[in-house]
């Protein structure tokens, strides 16, 4: 049976963070803080959120970056890799080409020091047509129904949705997502979550009537509860969250605190219904990396050795 939370989380501990250039030129969540002590604060956050996670009975592979080649957004794994059941990993075409250079062997080797890795799927090629899809920011996947939702942007290109589809057996469910100024979305992980029995998501992003009724009969049809979030929860990162469960099989939504404290009390009610929450306060590499808790973990479905 497909699962759709795992125990297992492989997380990059940063080495040079800082404010990306060539990611913030369709990254609105992006600001350069100008703080001198950005990658020290980065680092103090990353060991705090592992400790979170550790704390909770989470399994967490820690890999640390290495200074060269220097790779800003190293933090956020789950872009050029993701890990599933059958023992496939699939890497994918990144639209930085400094982000390119995160796909360092030295993180695939701990990953197939612990787990199995039986096939790889490379899509990187597609950097050479200038058509890219950012792993699981690019989509937000239903595991359980083999689902994948993506909002398509500059980094989410119809072409390599459809042979990731056919190469993954999903069904994908696509349409365009703005922010409140009506600019794309550039990555579907900010503005929805899918768990195992519910979805967060920011619905006023999806202007067609149609798109957004497809999202809701797919959600539906599976058997999740919609929690709404707004415009300016989705700004704070309220929808990039990510389920996981623990050693124990206890599940847990994890967030950002900036994410947390953007809720209300009905939306906490409604999401400890199913699960606790946990959260961490991450508002360095939140403002100079524009992503958040959920970017920062890519899952690990592969069978343990």
């Amino acid at each position: 049976m497909l699962q759709q939370t795992t125990s297992h989380l492989l997380m990059i501990k940063p080495v040079r963070f800082n404010f990306n250039a060539e990611t913030a030129v369709n990254n609105s969540f992006q600001q350069a803080s100008g703080d001198d002590a950005v990658a020290e604060k980065a680092t103090a956050e990353f060991e705090q959120f592992v400790t979170v996670l550790t704390n909770a009975g989470i399994d967490v592979t820690v890999v640390n970056d290495t200074a060269e080649p220097h790779t800003p957004d190293s933090v956020f794994p789950n872009n050029w890799i993701s890990f599933h059941q059958d023992g496939s990993i699939f890497l994918y075409p990144m639209f930085a080409v400094n982000r390119r250079l995160e796909r360092k062997p030295h993180v695939l080797e701990a990953i197939s020091q612990k787990f199995q890795v039986n096939n790889t799927v490379d899509l990187t090629g597609y950097e050479a047509q200038q058509l890219f899809l950012e792993g699981t920011g690019s989509m937000v996947l239903d595991r359980t129904h083999k689902i994948a939702y993506a909002c398509l942007s500059p980094r989410t290109a119809p072409e390599v949705l459809k042979d990731w589809a056919s190469k993954s057996g999903y069904t994908v469910v696509s349409f365009v997502s703005v922010d409140s100024n009506g600019s794309p979305i550039y990555h579907t992980n900010v503005m929805m979550c899918v768990a195992d029995r519910y979805a967060v998501i920011c619905l006023d992003s999806v202007p067609d009537p149609t798109e957004r009724e497809n999202i809701i009969q797919h959600l539906s049809g599976s058997g999740k509860e919609i929690i709404s979030i707004s415009f300016d929860q989705m700004n704070r990162f309220a929808g990039n969250m990510l389920q996981v469960q623990n050693k124990d099989g206890q599940h847990f939504l994890v967030m950002s605190s900036q994410a947390f404290n953007s809720l209300n009390k009905e939306q906490v009610a409604a999401i400890e219904l199913y699960n606790p929450i946990l959260h961490s306060d991450i508002k360095t590499i939140e403002t100079n990396g524009g992503g958040s808790a959920r970017c920062m973990m890519a899952e690990v479905f592969l069978p343990k050795k």
